[in-house]
Formats: C-alpha cells, structure tokens, sequence
C-alpha cells in the first residue's frame, strides 16, 4: 500500500525518476497498489539449469533483481521462472537475488509466493508435431526440455488465501465447449491422434486463481502463460491452443456454475460475478499484429468485467521499434504498448497483460522499457520482454474494490 507522498520519496532515496511510482488518486487519501507481470526469462534448457544459473550469480538474474527492486510492485506475476518441486531456485532467487541491493537498488522481501507444477516439459508419450518422434520437446504436453521449464512464480506483499486457490493445470481442451481442435488441411483429419486429444490438457503451463488479500480488499490473481501461436504449420495447432487457453479465463469470468469448469482439486465452476480479479501474465497474443488467432487477446481486453483502460506505454518501445524496423514498419498498433522485443521478422509486440476488473481505478501504469541512454539497469539484456506495471486504487464510487 502506497500513498503518493511516500511513493515520492522512495523514488529520490533510490536515485531514480518518481514517475513510475503512483500519481494523485484524485487528491485522496485511497491506498494504491501496484501489480505487475514479467516473462523475465529466466530458464534454462537443462534441468536445474536455472538453479545452476543462480548459484553462479547470474548477471542477467541480477539485472531482473534490480529491475523488481526499482519498481517495487506489490504483486508480481513471473513468467518463464523455471518450476522445481523443492523451490530451490524460487528461494535462491528471493535470498540472494531480491534480498540483495542490485546495481544501486535496494533490496526487497516478498514474504509470501505460490508457484506449483506446470505442463511444460512434461512428457506425453504422442507424436505431437507429426515428425513421426515421441521424444522431443514439442512432444510435451507444453513445449519443453525438462519438466518445469518456463514455468510462474508469484510474489506479494499481502497473504494469499492459499486454500483457496485454484489451478487449472489437468482440465482438458476436448472439454472447453466449442474448442478449436486442430485439423489437418491436407487430410482434413483431426491433427492429433485420438488418444493424445484425449488426454490432452488445455494449459500449456498452467492457469492459476490465486486469491491475494490486499488493503483493497480480496482481489483474485488470474495467472497464466498461453502457448506461443507459432512453431507450428498449416494446422495452426499452437495458434488455436493460445487462443483456447485465453478463451478459459473469459469463460472462467463469464460462468461461475460452469460444470465443465473442473480445477485440479476437483472444484467446478468459475469467478463469482462479484469478485474483484487481475489477471496477469504473457499471453503471446497482440491485438492487432503477430500470429495470434484474430480476436484471441480481444477475449479479455473486450470482456464486460475487465476494466476498460489505457494500455500500458513506454518510451523505449517506440523507439525500439523504429530502430529494428523489419515487420515493425507494417504494425498497425501503437509501438508504445509494446511489450516484447522480437526479431525483425516477427517485429515487438504487446504480449504481457496487466488487466484489472471493474471496480478499480487505474492511478496509473507503463511498461520498463526506458530509453537507451535511460536504460541503466539493462532491461534489453535481462530478457526479451518488459516487466507491465499497474497502479490500483478503489473505484470512482470510493469503495472497496474487491467481493468475495
């Protein structure tokens, strides 16, 4: 919780710009918190590869230490933070990463985190890409190289209600209502083999509800990191999956007694109309470029419970954009809203969401993406994508933002 006077001077004691901190709430005295997500890539190929990154003190772990340190959200959703079943990168992160001042930034301590299994990396035993192997990453119920890999790790200030907090990680695509199962043009076909839709999970990773309880009330972190709408051919398999698995979190806002909406604890049915939410994470889908399924993103920016504001902007992305040029030059959206700094062909784009429900006022938001001269702390090196920054206070009518 944040007030502006404090938020303020915070900023000069760490010797950076207040600008990212929060602005007048409308000359109140409401509390404002910050919530952000990052795909901070930190991962490895290998694993305990990432563990073994952290105990070498990692430059670029450092550099994403200092980059959390500096803007010091609340709630923090990281995306591509490998998963290993006794936390030990999670706790080498937090103790000698965060909890170390970081290039001039000072330390901070999340004292409470959910992380949990994912799909990615887990072996599916089915030719999944039609090479004819079993065996490879893409044959993974989510592509990876080992169980774990770019898996999520969520930190706050304030307690999660850990008991209720869900998971979506087992429910199947075959049972989404009206899911887009992927064909084989050239046969017309179903693209996977009968047993492996069967079995096959919508997440790629996993989907979280993480009820978080904050000054502003319960407010219900919805977490997740769609499949990439690419590496794959005409049938469009990981373009479909990435819109499928957005479609769950509409659905998942739009129906709370929905049967088939089964969580790995064997809980049905989906967000109670008068929860407050966030949802949070890299959704690898744009909303007017890249490979994303038309309308993918548009589930969640359109959605009657999902705030109507401003995208996040930053400097940095603009430029960016007009320095690599390539597919940039034919975007349509605005290059400020980027998020995500790709190679020429695919061009950057806005991928990581911030997206709070109705009920809140945005105070304000960006994306860390300064200016080259600006960027001493090297965001462009410690990964491809730019942390996503929201200011939260309650809503117009004062009250508490936040239901059951």
């Amino acid at each position: 919780m944040r007030m502006l006077l404090p938020a303020v001077l915070l900023a000069l004691t760490l010797g950076c710009s207040p600008d990212p901190m929060p602005a007048e709430a409308g000359g109140t005295d409401a509390p404002v918190m910050r919530v952000a997500t990052w795909n901070a890539s930190l991962t490895s190929d290998e694993a305990g590869g990432l563990l073994a990154r952290l105990e070498a003190d990692d430059e670029d772990a450092r550099r994403v230490a200092a980059i959390i340190q500096r803007l010091r959200p609340d709630i923090l959703l990281l995306n591509e933070f490998d998963y290993d079943p006794a936390h030990a990168a999670a706790d080498l992160f937090e103790s000698a990463f965060l909890g170390v001042d970081q290039f001039g930034e000072r330390a901070i301590h999340y004292p409470y985190r959910y992380l949990a299994p994912v799909n990615t990396g887990v072996p599916s035993g089915f030719d999944l890409d039609g090479n004819g192997r079993t065996d490879e990453p893409a044959d993974a119920w989510g592509f990876g190289h080992h169980p774990g890999q770019y898996g999520m790790l969520l930190l706050s200030m304030h307690p999660l209600d850990q008991d209720r907090a869900r998971s979506f990680r087992t429910l199947r695509w075959a049972d989404l209502p009206g899911h887009r199962r992927p064909v084989d043009p050239a046969s017309g076909e179903p693209w996977f083999p009968e047993a492996a839709w069967e079995a096959m999970p919508l997440s790629s990773k996993s989907h979280w509800d993480v009820p978080v309880l904050t000054p502003l009330g319960r407010v219900h972190v919805l977490a997740a990191h769609p499949t990439p709408p690419v590496f794959d051919g005409p049938e469009n398999r990981n373009g479909l999956r990435n819109h499928d698995e957005i479609r769950l979190w509409a659905e998942y806002l739009s129906d709370p007694d929905a049967a088939w909406l089964v969580d790995d604890r064997d809980r049905a049915g989906g967000l109670h109309p008068d929860a407050a939410f966030v949802i949070l994470g890299d959704y690898n889908a744009d909303p007017v470029d890249g490979d994303s399924v038309p309308g993918a993103i548009q589930q969640l920016l359109e959605h009657p419970r999902v705030l109507d504001a401003p995208a996040p902007a930053s400097p940095g992305a603009v430029e960016a954009a007009a320095a690599k040029g390539g597919a940039n030059l034919g975007h349509r959206g605005d290059p400020a809203h980027d998020t995500g700094n790709f190679s020429p062909v695919a061009g950057n784009l806005r991928v990581d969401y911030v997206l709070p429900s109705t009920g809140f006022r945005v105070v304000d938001s960006g994306v860390y993406w300064p200016l080259p001269a600006d960027d001493d702390l090297g965001s462009t090196r410690a990964s491809d994508h730019h942390l996503v920054w929201v200011d939260l206070s309650p809503g117009p009518d004062g009250g508490d933002a936040a239901g059951r």
